[in-house]
């Protein structure tokens, strides 16, 4: 009797949840479908509250691409003036090019220094964490290649042919990548053979209406001294000298060229000639300054009026500190030589920049044999190469100062070297 009366109790008490679960489920159903009603009248303005901040940032977006690109085309057409302001003036050009960073550096734990902010303009930090920029007319990344670089010069070289002296030297520190820039490899010409390139293309195209003659030398200085590139032996001591067309080296030998193959067989034999020795700073040290003129001569079928052009392809010994360097003996000389010439360099962009009177070219060779390609009648562009990494940025700094000054020179406007009476 006892267990019927418990197992009855039981009974009413399952009967008992079950009726509360039915009522929690009833409740559980209709809040679900109020949230479903309510949701359905929110959905609406959610969605369109979300279509209308879509639309606003949108709208935002569109207008700040707005400004960017207008400021974008306002900075474009500031420096096309200021370009034309500074040809008409006549100042030396300066192109800036960051040489990547090479795989020792990489495996080194060597940090980038380099950064872009803007087109024409790099921003570099340095150990003592100074952060500054500078502007140039061209900027090129580490990624730009020798044809991009060349692409950007190839105008001054055309103007050879019209009559003008143009003169293109690389400016940096050791290692920085000059002489990828001016000379490059086999496979990767730098300015140097680009250029003459285009001087035999355009050659080929005027030689039905001019008689055309070129000739090349190709020298160093090397220790102050003068060393023709073009000769086993040198049996006499050369010297610069002021003449009718300009700075000219007398005994130094003038190969004429009819054919790129000819200038390139010339070259050859000039660059396995030119003084390199490994340093701390560069394995490949070159340790002197290296020079290639072309000089063109037209005179007009027709007219017979004449015209004469120069190109002086330079590129400087790398400027480097002897405490870094590990020069000892004739390295040591070497180098000493190389820093006394670069500062020379540097004191007569000084005194061009201040427009002194006495402007000291005399004061070694490499001044007095560009003297006329840093003071009158010439097309001028400057390439100043940097390292992009932090351990170097000193280097760096020193380098792009000095280019912002070199870009303070006017030269005046160059003019066409032409003897109408041939």
């Amino acid at each position: 009797a006892q267990l019927r009366t418990h197992m009855a109790s039981i009974r009413t008490s399952a009967e008992g949840v079950r009726g509360a679960t039915r009522a929690a489920r009833g409740a559980c159903d209709a809040l679900g479908a109020t949230a479903r009603t309510e949701l359905g009248e929110v959905a609406p303005l959610f969605s369109a509250t979300l279509e209308q901040i879509v639309a606003k940032v949108k709208s935002s977006a569109a207008a700040s691409q707005t400004v960017i690109t207008r400021y974008r085309k306002e900075m474009a057409e500031r420096k096309r003036l200021f370009n034309l302001v500074q040809e008409l003036r006549g100042n030396i050009r300066v192109y800036c090019r960051v040489r990547p960073m090479m795989s020792d550096e990489h495996k080194a734990g060597e940090e980038l220094a380099v950064e872009f902010p803007e087109e024409g303009e790099l921003r570099v930090r340095n150990l003592k964490k100074q952060i500054k920029k500078w502007e140039f007319e061209q900027v090129f990344k580490p990624d730009a290649t020798n044809e991009v670089v060349y692409k950007e010069v190839e105008g001054l070289i055309t103007s050879v042919l019209d009559g003008y002296n143009v003169c293109i030297f690389a400016y940096g520190q050791t290692g920085s990548g000059k002489t990828h820039t001016m000379e490059g490899q086999e496979d990767n010409r730098g300015v140097n053979f680009r250029a003459l390139q285009t001087l035999f293309e355009l050659y080929e195209e005027r030689s039905m209406d001019h008689d055309i003659t070129v000739k090349c030398s190709l020298l160093e200085i090397y220790n102050e001294s003068i060393r023709d590139m073009l000769v086993r032996e040198q049996t006499q001591k050369l010297k610069v000298n002021a003449g009718e067309h300009g700075m000219f080296v007398p005994g130094l030998t003038m190969a004429t060229v009819t054919s790129l193959e000819e200038v390139r067989r010339v070259m050859r034999t000039g660059y396995g000639n030119r003084t390199t020795f490994a340093t701390n700073m560069n394995e490949h040290s070159s340790r002197s300054h290296c020079m290639l003129s072309v000089y063109v001569e037209m005179r007009n079928k027709i007219s017979g009026n004449m015209s004469r052009g120069k190109l002086h392809l330079v590129d400087l010994a790398g400027s480097e500190r002897l405490s870094k360097s590990g020069a000892t003996g004739d390295r040591l000389k070497e180098a000493q030589n190389i820093n006394k010439s670069l500062s020379a360099l540097g004191d007569v962009i000084a005194a061009r920049a201040q427009k002194n009177g006495h402007i000291p070219f005399r004061n070694s060779t490499l001044t007095f044999l560009l003297s006329d390609s840093l003071q009158g009648n010439s097309k001028t562009l400057m390439f100043v190469n940097l390292s992009p990494i932090l351990s170097s940025a000193d280097e760096s700094f020193c380098s792009l100062n000095f280019a912002a000054r070199v870009r303070t020179v006017e030269l005046g406007k160059a003019t066409k070297n032409v003897d109408a009476s041939g």
